[in-house]
């Protein structure tokens, strides 16, 4: 087995690349010989020790997989050895072979390839999980999605315009709004320009039904303003690297709601409830209704310098790494 490992808290130049034994089941476990492992934000602070969850070293980056079943451990139902899957682990995907709790296993149809079917898992569980689940958002509602050109943010504006909302993308840039114009934006906020606050009521004078946040920082409160009466403000994540503190004030006088957005413990409180959102999606992305981006394949060891990307913000869509 080769693995990409932190083995000392730091930045993405600090990981290394180890090989060791393959690693075999225990009993309910099986092993997946990773065809591909997409990376998220997530995963420039969990190297750091900066996130909240806080694996000890050594481990491995890379929150989702997508394989082949290898081998079995005893008591495992459900799934045979050559079973094509995906699997939400949460850390430890960049390596060759993972070893994976049946109970975190999806299915993966065999007509959908790796690089797709692992992307799909996080970033577009994420916003299914947020959008329909926490949001409820209805057909001719107004969503706005900050940090739009990121993987979870470009999920969220896909997902939007499927779901039949009137999406407006704001991100910092021409290029990176592009990208969400070709995902599906109907609308399109440079923030690099425009105030988000003074943007968001010029395209919704009425207010925004729905704010999706992955973002947080400066951008949070004024996006907040901008809400309508009964919105919905969806708090994702906090790329923008600090944890805004928002006046309540605000959500008595818009009567809306702050609705918290945690998929990873959605996935183990509601394991049943998170294969359904998972066949969901990979039914979509089979019908073409999903185009997933994969913004840029890399071999195992090139995986730090691929966090590297995604922590200075130059990251377009999901980067897939290909143990």
């Amino acid at each position: 087995m080769r693995a990409i490992l932190c083995e000392t808290f730091g930045p993405p130049e600090a990981l290394v690349l180890r090989e060791g034994p393959d690693p075999k089941p225990g009993p309910g476990e099986v092993v997946v010989a990773v065809g591909a492992a997409p990376l998220n934000f997530f995963d420039t602070l969990i190297i750091e020790n900066r996130y909240q969850s806080k694996p000890q070293p050594p481990f491995s980056p890379g929150g989702e997989i997508a394989g082949r079943i290898v081998a079995v451990g005893e008591g495992v139902a459900g799934f045979s050895k050559g079973d094509r899957v995906a699997a939400y682990v949460g850390w430890g995907g960049c390596r060759t072979h993972v070893v994976v709790p049946v109970e975190k296993l999806v299915p993966v149809p065999e007509e959908l390839s790796d690089d797709v079917a692992a992307s799909l898992l996080i970033a577009y569980g994420t916003s299914l999980h947020a959008l329909e689940d926490r949001a409820k958002l209805k057909p001719g509602e107004t969503l706005a999605v900050l940090g739009a050109s990121g993987g979870t943010g470009l999920s969220a504006v896909e997902l939007g315009a499927i779901m039949g909302a009137r999406v407006i993308a704001c991100a910092s840039s021409e290029a990176k709004l592009a990208l969400a114009a070709e995902h599906g934006a109907h609308e399109l906020l440079d923030y690099a320009r425009e105030d988000v606050k003074a943007g968001l009521k010029r395209l919704a004078p009425d207010g925004v039904d729905v704010i999706y946040d992955p973002v947080g920082g400066d951008l949070a409160e004024p996006a907040l303003r901008a809400l309508g009466w009964k919105g919905r403000f969806l708090v994702v994540g906090f790329a923008g690297g600090s944890i805004p503190k928002m006046p309540l004030n605000l959500l008595l006088l818009k009567g809306c709601d702050m609705l918290g957005v945690f998929w990873g413990a959605f996935t183990e409180k509601e394991p049943e409830a998170h294969r359904a959102n998972a066949a969901r999606l990979f039914g979509w992305a089979l019908e073409g209704r999903l185009r997933v981006h994969v913004g840029a394949t890399v071999a195992l060891e090139d995986a730090p310098a691929a966090i590297r990307l995604i922590a200075d913000r130059k990251a377009e869509g999901k980067i897939v790494v290909r143990p």
